[in-house]
């Protein structure tokens, strides 16, 4: 058996982890790469390994470095079964469509500015993201699952985003049968919406994600108030807030802690824009996924009525492109939400753009912020940045708001590890950077744990 590393390694992009076991390969995750634009390109456009030899492709959520280059992968070749629970695989159904028009929309406005003769090509169409749903297979949490005749898996809830899961595989070969836990991305206990994540099952090798494996995250209860400060803050100069957020997960996080805000009359009275294609269909996908939700958000469901914890009176959902555009011409202090969250591509760019120069706006990040992309250089304080081949002078005041995190930190993850820890035989850390990773992987060890390791990409191993 055999196990390689092609993404999030000693990164938190890109996620994809190769299986190998008798004459079977099974592909764990196949998300975008995202970083310095041309080098997430050519990372993205072309795949390490033939896609007509994977027989199938496991997905433990909906975030696009984890799903994003699914559509690449069919397109490349790849027929087998991509499996996942029932709330991932409709999430992806309108996220990799919303993928493949964005790419269109970006690499036709970078044609239209580019001063090269030759024409860029987007990674994959809108045609190609529909072609790659009609493969997707769904289950429910709890169940074994045939993957191939020498493997099978059972998803448990990761906590981290509407229908996230972990993976337990069984690998057989010959006579052996080892167990692989893929934690994917794991969850904060206590937050809104999302039941916490189920505890780590009993595994001979696990690969986990490190993105906090040296952090520790404020108080889930804190992220409310200072989200309430910081439109406030930027209000009181009259100014606009530019939210660059996830379109599946955090923006409905985000509408859901507004909305409390509302209902308490501790909200500004300016209007609130969800400025994303995806906004609607998104919700009803979360309206018709229960099974997902914690008892707070179950009870608030109820009580609502409207049946919707995700709307209020001032909240304005955007779809058209004639509107998003219209909230550039704006005078006066408004809160737009809007993806991608890491500030790489859609429509949170051109907002940017028209924000960013002016002293009274506030750009408030409420996620991680991968090295290389745009909303890590702005978080990171560089003064000049460039935006769709334009250079901008950041004077917009630029805040976090770290409580909002939707991944487990150090001290999650130590603890979700914990009863398991005298069992393994061997840690695969991913989708961190090297400080987090070499902080996290002291943890272990101190668990008893006696093989860590940090894959680079490419890197086998031989289970």
């Amino acid at each position: 058996m055999q196990l390689t590393f092609w993404g999030a390694a000693r990164t938190v992009t890109g996620s994809q982890h190769l299986i190998e076991v008798e004459s079977s390969k099974i592909l764990l995750e196949c998300g975008l790469f995202q970083g310095r634009r041309a080098e997430s390109y050519a990372i993205n456009q072309t795949l390490p390994y033939d896609a007509r030899s994977v027989d199938a492709t496991l997905l433990s959520h909906a975030h696009i470095d984890h799903s994003g280059n699914i559509p690449n992968l069919v397109k490349s070749g790849f027929r087998g079964d991509i499996i996942c629970t029932h709330a991932t695989r409709d999430l992806c159904a309108v996220m990799l469509r919303d993928s493949g028009a964005i790419q269109e929309e970006d690499v036709g406005f970078l044609n239209r500015h580019r001063k090269s003769p030759h024409t860029l090509e987007p990674i994959y169409t809108l045609a190609d993201a529909e072609r790659s749903l009609r493969q997707f297979v769904s289950y429910d949490y709890d169940r074994w699952i045939s993957v191939t005749n020498h493997a099978r898996v059972i998803f448990g809830d990761a906590g981290h985003m509407l229908g996230s899961a972990w993976e337990l595989l069984e690998l057989t070969e010959g006579s052996c049968t080892i167990r692989l836990c893929f934690s994917g991305d794991l969850g904060r206990r206590g937050l809104p919406i999302l039941r916490d994540p189920a505890p780590m099952p009993s595994t001979d090798y696990l690969i986990i994600e490190s993105t906090y494996g040296d952090r520790l995250h404020a108080s889930v209860d804190e992220a409310t108030p200072d989200l309430r400060r910081a439109i406030s803050d930027a209000v009181s100069r009259r100014g606009k807030v530019v939210i660059p957020a996830f379109a599946v997960g955090r923006t409905q996080e985000i509408v859901y802690r507004l909305n409390d805000l509302v209902n308490r009359g501790e909200m500004p009275n300016v209007p609130v824009f969800v400025d994303s294609p995806l906004a609607v269909n998104v919700t009803e996908a979360f309206r018709t996924h229960p099974e997902c939700y914690d008892e707070e958000t179950r009870r608030a469901l109820l009580a609502d009525s409207d049946g919707s914890v995700f709307g209020f009176k001032r909240l304005t959902y955007i779809r058209r492109v004639e509107d998003s555009k219209a909230l550039n011409d704006l005078d006066s202090p408004a809160v737009i939400i809007s993806a991608s969250g890491m500030a790489e591509h859609g429509r949170v760019l051109h907002h940017l753009r028209h924000t960013i120069e002016d002293p009274r706006n506030m750009i408030l990040f409420v996620s991680f912020q991968a090295q290389n992309t745009l909303g890590r250089r702005i978080l990171d304080g560089q003064r000049y940045v460039k935006i769709l081949g334009d250079e901008f002078t950041v004077r917009a005041e630029v805040r976090r708001i770290e409580a909002f995190s939707g991944h487990a930190d150090r001290n999650d993850l130590l603890a979700w590890v914990r009863p398991q820890a005298r069992d393994l035989r061997g840690v695969f850390l991913v989708h961190g950077e090297d400080e987090p990773m070499q902080a996290l992987a002291e943890g272990l060890s101190d668990l008893g744990i006696k093989v860590v390791h940090r894959p680079m990409r490419g890197q086998a191993f031989e289970l």
